[in-house]
């Protein structure tokens, strides 16, 4: 049976159509290409029932993602991270049905392994040997272990006051690792002078269709830990905005395949006020956003002046009557300490944002009670080990805890 019932690739601003068994980049006019497929063929091969005896991988889904050949898939089972619903967070929010998907429990502690497992893979069957990219960490570090592990040599240009933990993990897995005093807009520059002189392929945000193939599963793995129920409202920590595109691509996929009905969620793009250019485009109804002069978060994934997909995270928010919104840098610290002190779970900075937009948009009436709300958290908390000042009493040897004090 065909592993994969990939069609073409097409430009959602100018329909132009390429190929897909040969390298391809971005559209001639400029766009990101997206990935098309046989779905008609899809539904009369398989149904949402066959998968429950699938393996747990975001490969369940292979007829509907990129790579044509299983000899080809580079995977550390990926995928299938919990939705948990929060209810002691919940309740403190007033909104009675708070899930968190929680992707720090994929490889390399981020939800970038998904890109990075479907991207790799179809690099390898594209016969790729080098590539580049520039990215703010954990993509970065998921793509040099998945490209190590595919025999591909990766270069990887990061802003230097991104988190050590992600610089660590490239340089472990032998990729070549360069730092740059800037932001990872400069980078990008970098990575394109390397792209053109070198011919490397060009693993930049949305610059290869094949990430958000990767990225796209957590909308079907939402749908399908939901049995097939959809939530009111899906938040997304956004920067290049490859996951909230990706999962409004799953669910119009889901949509064509019969598998789901009713409206989709509404999906939110959740930014920081030192970065919020979605949020900036939003509010003027524009469809493409500014550059974001001097931008600045320590939520560093979600630190992008100007996404090459705007207009396509745009677009999703549109459709799906969804909204974007800013937090401060000062409410996502006490998100993440509420995750924390509620449910027991340390998250990264970029998935507090979306617990601190959700409490914003349920005080504005926004967000309902009886709202099935899902917050993305995309990585581990623990590899932002910075993003904290720890204070504790410090106890000489012969001295005991002394419980005299407010504790």
């Amino acid at each position: 049976m065909t592993y994969s019932m990939i069609s073409h690739l097409s430009c959602p601003k100018c329909n132009e159509t390429y190929l897909s068994n040969t390298i391809q980049q971005l559209c001639k006019c400029g766009s990101p290409l997206l990935v098309d497929y046989k779905l008609d063929e899809v539904k009369k091969r398989v149904t949402k029932e066959e998968l429950k005896s699938r393996p747990y991988s975001l490969w369940r889904y292979h007829e509907l993602l990129p790579v044509e050949h299983e000899e080809h898939v580079i995977s550390f089972e990926e995928g299938m991270t919990p939705l948990s619903k929060l209810p002691f967070l919940g309740k403190q929010m007033g909104i009675s049905n708070l899930y968190i998907k929680d992707e720090g429990l994929v490889p390399t502690g981020s939800f970038k392994a998904r890109g990075a497992s479907v991207g790799i893979s179809k690099a390898k069957e594209l016969g790729i040997k080098h590539l580049a990219m520039p990215t703010n960490g954990n993509a970065g570090a998921a793509w040099s272990l998945y490209a190590a592990k595919a025999q591909i040599e990766a270069y990887i240009v990061m802003p230097e006051d991104a988190p050590e933990i992600t610089r660590k993990e490239v340089s472990i897995s032998g990729a070549q690792l360069f730092l740059v005093n800037g932001l990872i807009s400069d980078a990008g520059k970098i990575v394109a002078d390397l792209v053109k002189e070198r011919g490397f392929y060009d693993a930049s945000t949305l610059k290869e269709p094949y990430r958000i193939e990767g990225k796209k599963t957590m909308g079907y793995e939402i749908a399908e830990q939901m049995n097939w129920e959809l939530p009111d409202v899906i938040l997304y920590p956004t920067g290049g905005g490859v996951g909230l595109i990706g999962i409004y691509k799953a669910l119009l996929e889901l949509q064509q395949l019969g598998w789901i009905s009713g409206k989709l969620p509404r999906l939110v793009a959740v930014q920081s006020e030192g970065c919020a250019p979605i949020v900036r485009a939003y509010q003027e109804g524009e469809t493409e956003s500014l550059f974001w002069e001097n931008s600045e978060t320590h939520a560093f994934g979600i630190n992008v002046p100007k996404a090459i997909g705007d207009f396509l995270v745009l677009d999703a928010i549109y459709q799906t009557e969804g909204c974007a919104v800013a937090v401060s840098e000062d409410e996502i610290r006490e998100a993440q300490r509420d995750v924390a002190k509620e449910e027991g779970q340390f998250i990264c900075p970029e998935g507090a944002a979306t617990f601190a937009a959700a409490k914003h948009l349920r005080e504005s009436n926004w967000i309902h009670d009886s709202d099935r709300v899902v917050c993305l958290n995309t990585g581990l908390g623990i590899k932002y080990p910075d993003a904290f000042e720890v204070e504790a009493p410090l106890l000489e040897v012969y001295e005991r805890v002394s419980f005299s004090q407010e504790n």
